[in-house]
Order: C-alpha cells, then structure tokens, then sequence
C-alpha cells in the first residue's frame, strides 16, 4: 500500500517536472522542470529495487548531464525577449492533453484486465550491479572496449581542434 502511494506521488512529480519543461517561459526554469522529472524516475528505479539504474539516473543524468544543460543556458544567457513568440502554446499543449486521454484510458484497461500473478515480473537480481557487471565484462567486452577507445579518440579529437583553434585566434 505504501509502495503504491509512493509509486503515485513520484509519477506526479514526473508529470509536473514534464509540464513544467512546457509551461515556463524562462529555459532555466525549464531545465529545473527536467531535473525534477530524472529525479522522479530515479525514485521510481529505487522503488523498483534497482539500485544500478537508479545510481546511473541520479550520477549520469541528474548530476552530469543537467550540469551540462545548465552551464549550456548560462553560457548562451537567453534572455526572454530574445525567445520567439508563441501564441498558441498553452492551445497546443491542451490539445495534445485531450488526445492522449484515449490512449491513457486504453492503456489503463489492459493493465486492469490483466492477471495478478503476471504482474510479478521482477526478479531478486534485476538491477543489481553484479550481474550487469558479470555480463558487460565477459559476453560484451569487446564491444566495451570499443566504446572506450571510440570515446578516446574522440576527447583526443576535441582537445585538437581546440588547441588548433586557439592558435588560429592567436595568429590572426
């Protein structure tokens, strides 16, 4: 009952963290929409007992990738009046609302109508680190490192073409 109750309360922040990303004017405040929408499907993960994935919500998303975002909207420092106008917001988002109220009360139906039993999908190991971790490095470790050596080269490909900028401002 309380894991229900819990479950509800973060979906409502998911839902208001997502309006808010449409609502607001300001691209800061936005961004703090979009915060409290990762942070509510990391407590979802938590609840889920799946405490890798939420650990990637929180590190990854929440902390690197909304650091990311917001010194991206500081750098650029949009200004309000700088923003284009838009008139039909609010009726296009009510639209888009009203359309999806079937979809949501068809998804609904099939959730309720099926058995109890199949709603334990679960397992005791799902999001665990150690079979993630048994899996990426013994069946997938050669795409792993592949990815490592791709995303060095391209931190040893971005540190060029900076440094190569640099000397083209300097020289001219």
């Amino acid at each position: 009952m309380m894991s229900n109750l819990i479950f509800i309360a973060l979906s409502l922040f998911a839902i208001t963290g997502g309006v808010m990303m449409l609502v607001y004017k300001n691209p800061m405040y936005s961004a703090l929409g979009l915060l409290v929408s990762i942070l509510s499907v990391a407590g979802l993960f938590a609840l889920l007992n799946a405490t890798f994935l939420f650990m990637v919500q929180i590190i990854v998303y929440a902390g690197a990738i909304m650091t990311l975002i917001l010194f991206l909207l500081m750098f650029l420092n949009i200004k309000e009046e700088n923003l284009p106008k838009e008139p039909k917001k609010y009726t296009l988002i009510g639209i888009g609302a009203v359309i999806m109220i079937p979809f949501n009360v068809v998804i609904l139906k099939a959730v309720s109508n099926l058995p109890n039993a199949s709603m334990n999908i679960v397992e005791g190991t799902f999001g665990d680190i150690k079979p993630i971790g048994g899996q990426l490095y013994t069946d997938w470790i050669l795409p792993f490192e592949l990815v490592s050596i791709l995303l060095l080269i391209a931190l040893v490909g971005s540190i060029v073409l900076a440094k190569r900028k640099k000397t083209n401002k300097e020289n001219s």
